[in-house]
């Protein structure tokens, strides 16, 4: 495993691949390994890359040396995961644009990362009303109160407001960095910063020594969307980060929950456009709870007992055993397994024709009932 981190890390390093063509490159190869040993000309055969991306791909690796990286990383990033690692966060796992590295710094719940504890992003203003700081302290406190963590991106205003009252209310908060996990944005939440790092979790792609740049922020809300099963847009203008990790969430259909405000409040004005736009309005606490309660329960579904697998071929049968009335994503597949992702495939397809399986969007498979 460490040897594939080491490849993550390397492919990250060649300029024109992002993490969209990365997770494609790793869907089609099984592993990075074996990408970065492929000839040039098996990167045409990669579904969704394009004519820049095949020509960045083609650049010399050789000046790359993944174990030299590798090492040089680790002095200053001892704590980092891949999507090829099982403690990788599951639903960011989803997105089709997963961080090639994820640092964390803090205390990790394999709870969260596996999907079973529900994790809900609370974000909006830098410049919050009092009623914006009174609901958020309100909605953040019934959340926690039955069993949901908090996502947020520990920027001034809302975020701020949300990860304090969840620790205040011995709840689980997980803040996401514009920066590397070892630097304080702002400053202003020096004591924030201590108090995740000892009971909640801080998360970035960005290397440690990385400094605020206002080209990150937009980048990093995609995880804040990524990490949750549903996002709440507390108070937002017209022009405001908060927007953004709304429009990721519902392109990775999540679900968005506005707070509604005045029309005479500039703070209100973008919730006030998302709600137009068909997000769900707050109405209480009591309504929220009911809404989110419609989603489906992990822990409980995980918790079923497994049925009885079919009399298969041993190569089949392995692959259905781990397949769950649960979707499973297929990079879990080749993990678990260890096979060729297209011997996977091709088993995937023949338990497809046997009716036992049924193929989901984002390349996720379920036991058919």
């Amino acid at each position: 495993m460490e040897q594939e981190r080491a490849y993550w890390l390397a492919w990250s390093q060649i300029k024109g691949i992002g993490a969209v063509s990365l997770k494609k490159i790793y869907q089609h190869f099984g592993s990075l390994q074996s990408a970065w040993d492929a000839p040039a000309i098996a990167f045409s055969e990669v579904d969704g890359l394009n004519s820049k991306i095949i020509t960045a791909v083609q650049q010399p690796r050789d000046k790359h040396y993944p174990a030299q990286l590798i090492a040089q990383h680790l002095e200053q990033n001892p704590q980092f995961w891949t999507p090829a690692e099982a403690l990788y966060p599951r639903l960011l796992l989803e997105i089709p644009s997963p961080p090639p590295l994820l640092h964390y710094l803090g205390e990790v719940d394999p709870t969260e990362n596996q999907g079973i504890k529900p994790m809900i992003g609370i974000v909006g203003t830098r410049n919050p009303t009092e009623y914006g700081k009174r609901w958020t302290r309100k909605i953040t406190q019934g959340l926690v109160s039955h069993g949901f963590g908090i996502v947020s991106g520990m920027a001034a205003g809302i975020d701020t407001v949300a990860h304090h009252t969840c620790l205040e209310a011995k709840g689980r908060t997980i803040a996401v960095l514009g920066t590397g996990v070892d630097t304080v944005y702002p400053y202003s939440n020096q004591g924030l910063y201590q108090r995740l790092t000892a009971s909640g979790l801080l998360v970035s792609e960005y290397p440690a020594q990385t400094p605020p740049d206002r080209n990150n922020f937009p980048a990093r809300n995609r995880i804040i969307a990524g990490l949750c099963r549903a996002v709440l847009i507390i108070e937002a203008p017209k022009r405001s980060g908060a927007l953004i990790t709304a429009r990721f969430a519902n392109d990775f259909c999540r679900d968005v929950y506005v707070l509604p405000g005045s029309l005479d409040t500039k703070q209100s004005l973008g919730c006030l456009a998302l709600l137009n736009s068909g997000a769900h309005v707050i109405l209480g606490i009591e309504h929220l709870l009911e809404m989110l309660g419609t989603m489906p329960c992990l822990d409980r579904i995980q918790a079923t007992s497994p049925q009885p697998i079919p009399d298969l071929k041993p190569e089949l049968a392995n692959i259905y055993s781990l397949i769950s009335q649960e979707s499973v994503p297929i990079d879990a597949i080749v993990e678990q397994t260890g096979l060729d992702i297209s011997k996977i495939l091709s088993a995937l397809s023949q338990l497809e024709l046997m009716d036992l399986v049924i193929q989901l969007p984002g390349m996720r498979y379920q036991r058919k009932e």
